[in-house]
């Protein structure tokens, strides 16, 4: 059978590759999004240069046989009757034969094309919980609701950690001075949360009001994406309405832009910036004019993640091709529900095999706002609330937005501090796993297959290895009991029994318990 095969039809400038299956191949890759449907069944065609679908991506599918394909381009793919297929319209897409696992594969992409840069964003993202005013404030960000919650963390017998102003705190888009009206004192607020013992963040975008005075002194210079073939600047529509963008291609612009932020922290005593937007999803192929003629619009999220390099504080949603590199990345918003739950882990797994190990699985119940309006408490989840945090705990980071102890009772608020205990518990090991990732490249949460392959753990998405050491067997369901999967050797688990692998375990986890088990020698 012939493995690989190429056409290229010069009339439509389509490049297809057909790529039939190594024995019992299976493949995962290119969208963090798509982690829950890894590896991969049947799909329809996928065009990730289009659609990051609110998260990172990358133009790299990794197989359990060893085989990699990566291309300098975005492109399409789907699975039908276990062959891949790869359409491009920018190059000819092949597979390289690199080893015969799914680690194998990964490592000998990285090493061919996104070496690790021996960096890591600040420790204290692995070794803090984050707070992101978000779910609280929504786009009533102001100075009094702000310094209210950070009181609440202590009050509540949390740990500060990083903080994260979320959107709607500036005067414009594309302006980073505060709301006056909202921030009387932005400075003293800063100050405040520094002493109170945490790292403040501001939300930013790439985007620019149309008409502001910042958009008048951009258009000016030069430094808007322009509508394709006018002087105009373009205006995109996104989740917040119409706005110009900054042309991140252009040196100048963005020089001015780091200049502007550097300036904004100055004045402020600001840590860094959630960098968010840029997602190709809300721009249109050939639609406009970059300073770089050839970029393509995933050029444009590529450089938006660049950007994030200048400042060690930073963290984003949505990425291309930025694998290795020093940046926090987070999962797409999730909503609050128990399928969202159970996607956490196979999307935290689906991002460190697209190079990013340095990654927070969304926020704490979910990301978005309306659950947790006018809460009706006899219907409200507080399981899931525990229950992801708890599956934050041993992840790289953990970061909360609805305060838990508006909406749990104090049981459950209990076992919710009990996660946080457990993740600064952790914290010198999640540390060690990160400083290694920055020399090797690899994942920090790894699934069975790529520790323990061509045991027929391929599909198992409810339990994952935290490093070397540790595998983890969060509830990502409804209940109290669980089975875990033990590969052969000896395993510890968190109550300091020993159990020899490999086997399965029916385990019975109550309210405060997240079941790991330490690899022993």
């Amino acid at each position: 059978m012939t493995l690989l095969s190429v056409s290229h039809q010069l009339w439509s400038q389509t490049y297809t590759t057909t790529i039939a299956p190594k024995g019992e191949e299976k493949w995962w890759g290119a969208l963090t999004a798509m982690g829950g449907q890894m590896p991969y069944g049947t799909t329809p065609m996928i065009d990730f240069g289009a659609n990051n679908l609110n998260n990172q991506t990358s133009p790299l599918l990794l197989s359990s046989e060893g085989r990699y394909v990566w291309s300098e381009s975005p492109f399409s793919f789907k699975v039908s009757g276990d062959t891949l297929y790869i359409e491009s319209r920018y190059e000819e897409v092949s597979v390289t034969d690199a080893g015969r696992s799914l680690r194998e594969a990964y490592t000998a992409a990285v090493r061919a094309h996104f070496p690790p840069t021996g960096e890591i964003p600040a420790e204290s993202f692995f070794s803090l919980p984050q707070y992101n005013t978000w779910i609280e404030l929504m786009y009533d960000q102001n100075q009094e609701d702000i310094l209210a919650y950070a009181d609440a963390v202590l009050e509540h017998g949390f740990s500060p950690g990083v903080f994260m102003i979320d959107d709607n705190w500036q005067k414009y888009y594309g302006n980073f001075d505060f709301k006056p009206e909202r921030f009387p004192t932005p400075k003293e607020m800063s100050d405040r949360l520094h002493r109170q013992g945490f790292k403040v963040m501001l939300w930013v975008c790439p985007y620019v009001s149309p008409d502001s005075p910042e958009f008048r002194a951009l258009q000016q210079k030069g430094y808007l994406v322009r509508a394709k073939g006018s002087t105009a600047p373009a205006i995109i529509r996104w989740w917040n309405g119409y706005s110009a963008c900054i042309d991140l291609t252009h040196p100048d612009a963005v020089s001015w832009l780091v200049g502007e932020l550097e300036a904004c922290q100055e004045r402020y005593g600001i840590d860094g910036f959630k960098f968010d937007g840029a997602d190709v999803s809300y721009m249109q192929e050939g639609a406009y004019d970059f300073y770089d003629p050839e970029a393509l619009i995933s050029d444009y999220t590529r450089k938006w993640a660049e950007l994030g390099l200048h400042f060690p504080y930073n963290e984003y949603r949505a990425t291309w091709k930025m694998g290795g590199q020093p940046l926090v990345q987070r999962l797409g918003d999730k909503d609050y529900s128990w399928a969202a739950v159970s996607a956490l882990i196979p999307e935290m797994v689906a991002a460190g095999l697209l190079g990013h190990p340095y990654t927070c699985p969304d926020m704490v119940g979910g990301g978005q706002f309306a659950a947790f309006l006018n809460i009706d408490s006899a219907h409200f989840d507080q399981e899931l609330i525990v229950r992801s945090a708890q599956i934050h705990a041993l992840m790289p980071m953990m970061q909360f937005s609805v305060a838990p102890w508006r909406i749990l009772d104090e049981v459950h608020l209990d076992a919710c501090r009990k996660a946080t205990e457990l993740h600064l518990g952790m914290s010198d090991y999640i540390l060690q796993c990160a400083r290694e990732a920055s020399e090797t490249g690899e994942p920090i949460i790894r699934n069975m297959e790529y520790m323990f392959p061509h045991q027929g753990y391929a599909e198992i998405k409810d339990q994952f290895m935290l490093g070397e050491r540790y595998l983890i067997a969060p509830m990502v369901t409804p209940g109290h009991q669980r089975v875990v999967v033990l590969p052969a050797g000896r395993w510890r688990d968190d109550l300091g029994k020993v159990h020899r692998g490999p086997r399965r375990l029916e385990v019975t986890v109550p309210i405060d318990r997240v079941p790991y088990y330490e690899r022993l020698k």
